[in-house]
């Protein structure tokens, strides 16, 4: 039952718009950092290191097990940590779907009027009783599988890229969850600049299909 639960949340079809967002790819796709396969690897992958793997999967790990109250105030910190209105409102319409379907399927679990989407996702995984090794992995699978839709899309590449960029991230993840159950709280750090960089610079992007 875990198990079906986890891949509900880790799936494309979770109604909260992500395909609609690219995070900044866009805008590398523009400036010409991203324009192939090897780099786009290349973006994804340093990525997951320094923001994913080493802010939000620690602090999805941390909201999973905090108490109500100290999940708002995680979430507080994950929302502040959020570099441009892009962002900031990507992760405001991703958790206001979700928390909107938990209405819709009947699920009463605690989670800030306004939450963020690590909060409401961090929240039903641990309701649904999703091992935090195993969530986080479906966290950080399901944000590079985005990435490289976005990819496929914005560079553009051929499907099977896509899925040579998949193979390789997948290798990496295990290590990049083993690391970020070790982090406390103080330890995390989102300092990834030229991931903010590209967020702002998309903000203000010509032609654009991502919202971010």
């Amino acid at each position: 039952m875990n198990l079906t639960r986890l891949l509900q949340l880790a799936s494309p079809a979770l109604p909260v718009g992500a395909y609609t967002y690219s995070q900044g790819l866009e805008w590398a796709v523009e400036a010409g950092t991203v324009k192939d396969e090897a780099t786009a690897l290349t973006w994804i992958a340093d990525q997951l290191e320094w923001n994913l793997g080493r802010f939000e999967a620690p602090m999805l790990a941390h909201m999973m097990t905090a108490s109500d109250a100290a999940r708002a105030e995680l979430d507080a910190r994950y929302l502040a940590s959020r570099e441009t209105a892009e962002l900031r409102a990507e992760t405001l319409q991703m958790g206001h779907s979700l928390r909107k379907l938990l209405d819709d399927l009947g699920l009463e679990i605690a989670v800030p009027p306004q939450p963020t989407f690590a909060c409401v996702w961090s929240a039903l995984a641990a309701h649904w009783r999703i091992a935090p090794a195993e969530a986080l992995t479906a966290w950080l699978w399901s944000w590079a599988e985005n990435q490289v839709m976005a990819a496929l899309k914005a560079v553009p590449l051929g499907q099977a890229a896509g899925q040579r960029i998949l193979l390789e991230i997948g290798g990496r993840i295990p290590a990049l969850v083993e690391r970020a159950l070790q982090l406390d709280e103080e330890s995390t750090s989102n300092f990834a600049p030229g991931f903010a960089i590209a967020c702002a610079r998309h903000e203000t992007q010509y032609s654009r299909l991502f919202r971010s």
